[in-house]
């Protein structure tokens, strides 16, 4: 059950002692899962950067062959404190990042072993800054997205999610989470047929998207505006990465506290689990192999749109 473990997870961040022995001490006695934990001092402060690998039966570490997802929660930071007091609104991509890593884990043990490996990234901050913005207010982080690229997208990833807090804007309007259209080598694709089923299958409601834009898939620093941190995994990879967006219907500021819902975070810790499952037996692709070579082909290679400029 994905809510009970969401649950779990975000009272155990919710907390000014929040960090990376909180998501160890939430994985505890779950043998055969990796679990890294690097603290990182920034310019404004420090984090705890945490790797979760979900070894699959027929994955890499495994000796075998099947596709490796990885799954990344972006985020400024769980807490803005001394400022604001609690969990705040830039949490949900960490949150359901630990969800997941906790629901995959007490899986295996359990005996329900996926193909592929699954690798779950994300950081725990519970004193990050904030930042102005329109028309509300961001979390800021303690260090640079560079330093979260290195450390939350690794090359054996055959396919990104990247679960993040999206409610400061007036383009995704709604409750729960929504997709992306894929995003490879610097070219927006169609949003992908295998996601758009599993995300009816498991929200049981007709799928919901977001427009992104050119702006959105260039690095941070570059002086041009972007919806949020979604895509800048896009900009470390060649992989295929998705946004999965939790979303509200209002515009809500990331620094914003009491405004994150336990069952919308689950449901979008249900979708990633349903990918993972058919990521590693070859069930759900992220986009169309041989339409994107062909794109390629005739339009030219647009990986200059992953670098800061010219």
């Amino acid at each position: 059950m994905s809510l009970s473990h969401t649950l779990a997870v975000f009272e155990a961040l919710d907390s000014p002692r929040a960090s990376g022995d909180t998501v160890r001490a939430l994985l505890d006695g779950v043998d055969g899962v990796m679990l890294d934990v690097e603290r990182v001092q920034g310019p404004k402060g420090h984090t705890d950067f945490v790797r979760v690998v979900v070894p699959g039966h027929s994955g890499i570490r495994a000796g075998g062959t099947a596709p490796t997802l990885g799954i990344v929660g972006r985020l400024g930071g769980v807490g803005a404190r001394p400022s604001r007091i609690g969990l705040v609104s830039d949490a949900d991509g960490a949150v359901a990042a630990v969800a997941i890593a906790r629901k995959l884990a007490f899986m295996r043990r359990e005996g329900d072993v996926l193909a592929g490996d699954v690798i779950i990234a994300t950081h725990i901050c519970p004193d990050a800054p904030t930042k102005p913005h329109l028309p509300v207010d961001f979390m800021d982080s303690p260090v640079s997205i560079e330093q979260m690229n290195q450390r939350e997208v690794s090359p054996e990833m055959a396919a990104v999610l990247s679960i993040d807090t999206t409610k400061g804007n007036r383009v995704l309007n709604t409750r729960g989470y929504a997709i992306s259209p894929t995003v490879k080598e610097g070219w927006i694709l169609k949003v992908a047929p295998d996601l758009l089923r599993l995300a009816e299958v498991s929200s049981g409601r007709a799928p919901v998207t977001f427009p992104i834009t050119m702006q959105d898939i260039t690095p941070y620093g570059n002086g041009v505006d972007h919806l949020n941190s979604i895509l800048q995994p896009a900009t470390a990879t060649n992989a295929p990465v998705v946004g999965v967006a939790i979303g509200a219907e209002s515009a809500v500021p990331g620094c914003a506290t009491g405004a994150s819902h336990e069952v919308d975070i689950a449901e979008a810790v249900r979708f990633a689990i349903e990918v993972a499952k058919e990521v590693g037996t070859g069930l759900c692709r992220f986009h169309d192999e041989a339409e994107f070579a062909r794109l390629v082909e005739m339009y030219g290679d647009m990986r200059r749109l992953q670098g800061v400029s010219r």
